[in-house]
Protein backbone atom coordinates (compact mmCIF):
# COMPACT_ATOMS: atom_id res chain seq x y z
CA UNK A 1 0.00 0.00 0.00
CA UNK A 2 1.32 3.38 -1.01
CA UNK A 3 1.33 6.31 1.50
CA UNK A 4 -0.15 9.55 0.11
CA UNK A 5 2.34 12.44 -0.25
CA UNK A 6 0.80 14.61 2.48
CA UNK A 7 1.25 11.80 5.01
CA UNK A 8 4.93 11.41 4.01
CA UNK A 9 5.45 15.12 4.43
CA UNK A 10 3.77 15.05 7.83
CA UNK A 11 5.91 12.08 8.87
CA UNK A 12 9.09 13.86 7.72
CA UNK A 13 8.09 16.97 9.65
CA UNK A 14 7.43 14.93 12.80
CA UNK A 15 10.81 13.20 12.51
CA UNK A 16 12.58 16.53 11.97
CA UNK A 17 10.87 18.13 14.98
CA UNK A 18 11.64 15.10 17.11
CA UNK A 19 15.32 15.10 16.20
CA UNK A 20 15.60 18.85 16.74
CA UNK A 21 14.02 18.49 20.18
CA UNK A 22 16.54 15.83 21.14
CA UNK A 23 19.47 17.92 19.96
CA UNK A 24 18.39 21.09 21.75
CA UNK A 25 18.36 19.59 25.22
CA UNK A 26 21.94 18.31 25.20
CA UNK A 27 23.67 21.40 26.57
CA UNK A 28 21.93 21.58 29.91
CA UNK A 29 21.57 17.86 30.59
CA UNK A 30 25.11 17.66 31.98
CA UNK A 31 24.37 20.29 34.64
CA UNK A 32 23.60 19.14 38.17
CA UNK A 33 20.07 19.41 39.59
CA UNK A 34 19.03 23.01 40.25
CA UNK A 35 21.59 24.47 37.85
CA UNK A 36 20.56 26.44 34.79
CA UNK A 37 21.72 29.17 32.48
CA UNK A 38 21.02 31.69 35.27
CA UNK A 39 21.96 29.54 38.30
CA UNK A 40 25.26 28.02 39.36
CA UNK A 41 24.88 25.55 42.23
CA UNK A 42 27.39 24.58 44.91
CA UNK A 43 28.22 21.28 43.23
CA UNK A 44 29.56 23.19 40.21
CA UNK A 45 31.66 25.53 42.37
CA UNK A 46 33.10 22.59 44.31
CA UNK A 47 34.42 21.11 41.06
CA UNK A 48 36.55 24.20 40.51
CA UNK A 49 40.07 24.07 41.92
CA UNK A 50 41.45 26.74 44.21
CA UNK A 51 40.23 29.71 42.19
CA UNK A 52 38.14 32.78 42.89
CA UNK A 53 34.45 33.22 42.09
CA UNK A 54 35.20 35.44 39.08
CA UNK A 55 37.34 32.71 37.48
CA UNK A 56 34.75 30.04 38.29
CA UNK A 57 31.91 32.06 36.74
CA UNK A 58 34.13 32.76 33.73
CA UNK A 59 34.56 28.99 33.23
CA UNK A 60 30.97 28.00 34.06
CA UNK A 61 28.80 30.86 32.68
CA UNK A 62 31.07 33.30 30.83
CA UNK A 63 28.16 35.36 29.37
CA UNK A 64 27.48 36.67 32.90
CA UNK A 65 30.76 38.60 32.72
CA UNK A 66 30.29 40.22 29.31
CA UNK A 67 29.84 43.95 29.82
CA UNK A 68 29.46 46.55 27.09
CA UNK A 69 30.32 49.50 29.32
CA UNK A 70 30.77 50.22 33.01
CA UNK A 71 27.24 51.64 33.30
CA UNK A 72 25.81 48.21 32.41
CA UNK A 73 28.04 46.16 34.69
CA UNK A 74 26.08 43.80 36.97
CA UNK A 75 25.98 44.67 40.66
CA UNK A 76 27.21 41.88 42.93
CA UNK A 77 25.36 40.98 46.13
CA UNK A 78 26.79 38.56 48.69
CA UNK A 79 24.35 37.09 51.21
CA UNK A 80 21.87 39.87 50.29
CA UNK A 81 24.36 42.70 50.96
CA UNK A 82 25.58 44.90 48.11
CA UNK A 83 29.19 43.88 47.55
CA UNK A 84 30.19 45.95 44.52
CA UNK A 85 30.82 45.06 40.90
CA UNK A 86 32.33 42.14 38.97
CA UNK A 87 35.90 42.75 40.11
CA UNK A 88 34.81 42.11 43.72
CA UNK A 89 34.15 38.47 42.76
CA UNK A 90 37.94 38.04 42.75
CA UNK A 91 37.95 38.33 46.56
CA UNK A 92 35.61 35.34 47.01
CA UNK A 93 36.84 31.74 46.97
CA UNK A 94 34.78 29.66 44.54
CA UNK A 95 34.62 26.72 46.94
CA UNK A 96 32.87 28.93 49.50
CA UNK A 97 29.94 29.73 47.19
CA UNK A 98 26.72 27.77 47.74
CA UNK A 99 24.73 29.44 44.95
CA UNK A 100 25.13 32.15 42.32
CA UNK A 101 22.13 33.57 40.48
CA UNK A 102 22.13 36.05 37.59
CA UNK A 103 19.07 38.30 37.39
CA UNK A 104 18.23 40.73 34.61
CA UNK A 105 18.05 44.51 34.91
CA UNK A 106 14.27 44.67 35.35
CA UNK A 107 14.23 42.09 38.15
CA UNK A 108 17.26 43.68 39.86
CA UNK A 109 15.66 47.12 39.69
CA UNK A 110 12.40 45.79 41.12
CA UNK A 111 14.24 44.07 43.96
CA UNK A 112 17.00 46.61 44.76
CA UNK A 113 16.02 49.91 43.10
CA UNK A 114 17.64 51.96 40.37
CA UNK A 115 21.24 51.57 39.28
CA UNK A 116 20.98 48.01 38.00
CA UNK A 117 21.02 48.50 34.22
CA UNK A 118 23.40 45.54 33.97
CA UNK A 119 21.34 43.31 36.24
CA UNK A 120 22.79 41.64 39.32
CA UNK A 121 24.69 38.57 40.41
CA UNK A 122 23.47 37.21 43.73
CA UNK A 123 26.01 35.12 45.65
CA UNK A 124 25.03 32.96 48.61
CA UNK A 125 27.99 31.77 50.62
CA UNK A 126 28.11 28.30 52.17
CA UNK A 127 28.48 27.84 55.91
CA UNK A 128 32.10 26.64 55.51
Amino acid sequence: MRVPFHNKALFALAVTVGLTGCASGGGSSNRPPGASQDRIVQEEFLEEDDIDAYQAIQRLRSPWLRVRNQVEEPVVYVNSARWGYLNELRSIRARGVALAVRINAADATTRYGTGHTGGAILITMSGN
